[in-house]
This record gives structure tokens, sequence and C-alpha cells, in this order.
């Protein structure tokens, strides 16, 4: 009897020991997930603007602002981000000279337009890239000449290269900033109104621009 008695007792205080050692763990909860790494493959729409101003030492050089739109696609790999980007964008880069009682010229791009490819490195929600390719613009000269009203629209193509930086801020959605140098060929105006037209010279601009892309 006794030994069923010293038996219960010992079974009695294990058991409150057990118990006690179970309430002293902390309760088991399950380790938050962490969020995936950003993946930049894909097609992404956007909104973009700006401002550009020709790149000239002179103040009568054209100057003004543009905003329009952006496709694009991203290829990843690693670290490595290729790409291709197509932009374009109403703009009114302009600028008027006048010399009183002779002329009053008025040079305006009223389109500017790109086709870049883009090589970049990734640094998870952000993007580093370099980017280059073709550009064009849509340039229209007006004005009046002693007394005679002028006006012509020429496409003028050429290339553009610069570099930006990306940031994922949210899920689908970026931001980003981006500098282009932008340099096109020479077009001949007015040929129908005078006989040997007056050339344009090439044009080369510096622009900056932001805008917020959409990634499918």
């Amino acid at each position: 009897m006794k030994r069923v008695v010293l038996g219960l007792l010992l079974a009695s205080i294990a058991g409150a020991a057990g118990a006690a050692d179970m309430s002293a763990r902390p309760a088991y909860t399950k380790a938050p997930m962490m969020s995936p790494a950003i993946n930049w493959t894909g097609f992404y729409v956007g909104a973009m603007g700006g401002y550009a101003s020709e790149a000239t030492s002179d103040s009568s050089g054209l100057k003004g602002g543009f905003g329009g739109g952006t496709l694009g696609y991203n290829w990843q790999s690693g670290m490595l981000v290729l790409g291709i980007e197509a932009d374009g964008a109403w703009a009114d880069v302009s600028q008027t000279v006048t010399a009183p009682g002779l002329v009053t010229l008025r040079d305006k791009v009223e389109f500017l337009g790109t086709v870049r490819g883009r090589v970049g490195a990734a640094f998870n929600q952000v993007l580093l890239y370099g980017t280059g390719g073709f550009a064009f613009a849509d340039n229209k000269l007006s004005g009046n000449v002693l007394g005679v009203s002028l006006s012509d629209s020429k496409l003028h193509t050429g290339w553009a290269a610069g570099a930006g930086i990306e940031w994922m801020f949210a899920q689908r959605w970026s931001l980003k900033a981006e500098y282009l140098y932008r340099r096109f060929e020479s077009q001949t105006y007015f040929t129908t109104q005078l006989p040997a037209g007056v050339a344009s010279g090439t044009l080369a601009m510096n622009s900056v621009q932001v805008g917020i892309n959409y990634h499918f």
C-alpha cells in the first residue's frame, strides 16, 4: 500500500512539474513570411513629363516642357536588367526671335519621341540604368519676314543617350527619373516659299524627365 501511495505521489509531482514547464514555454507562433525579391521582368506602361533646353550657350535657344506616355519591356537575370522602351510626348519647347520691322521667327518643337534600349543593374527595389537609341522631333518654324508670313513643319530624326534611376515603391508600381541628351539632323524649311529654303542646322537638346510606370 505504501508503494502505491508513493507511486501516486511521484506521478502527481511529475505531472505538476510538466505542467509548470509547459506553461513557462512561450507560445509557438508562425514566423512572418518574407516578401519575395523584386523581379523587373515584364511589360510596363506609364506617364512621364519633363523639361528640355537647347544645348547651347546662346540665351535664344529653345526651352520648355513636355508630357506624354511610355511603353516598355524588361528582362532580368540576376542583377542584370535588359530592356527596350518607347516614349512620346507633346511638347512646347520653343523660342521666338525678332528683328523689329524685319523678321519675327518662332521655332517650336511640338512633339518628342524615342525608341531606346536599356541596360541596368537591379538592387532589389532600385534599378540603375544607361539608355540609348533612336530619337525624333516634330518641329515647326513660323513667322513673318518683311511682311510675308511663313510656316513650315519638319520631322527631325537623330539619336538619344542618357541614364536614369527607377524605384519600385509598391507592388507593380515604380517611379523613375532620367536624363537624356538628344541630337537631331538638320532639315531645310520654306522650300515652297523661298527658292533655296532655310537650313535649320543640327539641333541638340538636354532633357530631364520623371515618370510613373505600372508593371504587368
